[in-house]
Order: structure tokens, then C-alpha cells, then sequence
């Protein structure tokens, strides 16, 4: 199971072995709010009121995983950014370092959602868990979700889910 924690990046560090998806606290502190973004790629999530279209910034290595959303003040109401996970696990997420309320989808690697972790609390580090194997986790403006009718069960579609 993967856990986005300091605490993880930290042992990993010193030795222990683990994959580090989490970001050492010191590092990530100089990185600046409004340091550059992934180019944006599109993704749809077919609801049943409709196809809801996202600019998302996909997170594909462990240190893009680890800064994800962290430090950020804003995000479009159309943008969001999705986490590759590049196999099917159980993964863990948290909101230390994140000032944005976030929706967060996970989704299986067929694209269906599994389940919504919804309006997600700022600078949490409560555990949010996937519930199940996940391909990947989009996170979304809190409300969105709701907002959209986005729901466990809807098909995600993106580059990322067509060859798996």
C-alpha cells in the first residue's frame, strides 16, 4: 500500500526501503507555490446527466506523486490533477501542505470510479484510503463532484485507462 506521508519519504531516505511517494518536509518547503505545472491533459468523466470534460496535470513519478497539489492557493474549476499509480493497489492520500479543499475520485484501472473521498479538509494529515485497488485518484475542487453529479460508478476516460 502506498501512503503519501513525510514519515514514508523520510525511511526511504534513510535506508529502509520503502517507496517514497511523499515528499521530505525540508525539500518541499523551498519549492515555490506557483512552481511550474504539468502540461494539461484532457479527461472526461461520463456521468449519467453527461460527459463532464478536466484539464488535469497527471502525476506519473514518485516526486510529482509526493508535491501533487501541495502549497497551491487556486485551481480552475475545470482543471484537476490526477495521480498515476501505474498498478492496481490500495493507496492512502492526506492534505498536509494542501490549502485547497479537494474532491478526491478513485478509480479503478478500468476507469470506473470506486469511490469519492468528498470536500477533503486543508493541511489534514488524516489518512484518506482508497477502499480497494486503484489505478488512480483525480482531485477535483471540493464540491465539484457533487456539483457535477460525478458518482462511485462512472467511467473515467483517459489515455491512462485505455491500455490497461
Amino acid at each position: 500500500m502506498k501512503i503519501l506521508s513525510c514519515l514514508a519519504a523520510a525511511l526511504a531516505v534513510a535506508g529502509l526501503g520503502l517507496v517514497a511517494v511523499g515528499p521530505i518536509p525540508s525539500a518541499r518547503a523551498q519549492a515555490p507555490a506557483s512552481a511550474a505545472t504539468a502540461k494539461a491533459e484532457l479527461l472526461t468523466i461520463v456521468t449519467q446527466s453527461g460527459p463532464k470534460r478536466f484539464d488535469v496535470e497527471v502525476m506519473r513519478d514518485d516526486a510529482s506523486r509526493s508535491r501533487g497539489l501541495m502549497f497551491r492557493r487556486h485551481m480552475a474549476a475545470d482543471h484537476g490533477m490526477l495521480f498515476d499509480f501505474e498498478r492496481a493497489e490500495p493507496v492512502t492520500m492526506w492534505m498536509k501542505n494542501t490549502y485547497l479543499p479537494l474532491d478526491m475520485v478513485f478509480i479503478r484501472p478500468d476507469g470506473t470510479i470506486s469511490r469519492i473521498a468528498a470536500d477533503t479538509e486543508p493541511l489534514s494529515t488524516a489518512i484518506i484510503p482508497s477502499g480497494g485497488p486503484v489505478l488512480a485518484v483525480l482531485e477535483l475542487n471540493a464540491g465539484i463532484a457533487a456539483k457535477l453529479g460525478i458518482q462511485p460508478g462512472d467511467r473515467v476516460e483517459h489515455a491512462m485507462f485505455r491500455h490497461r
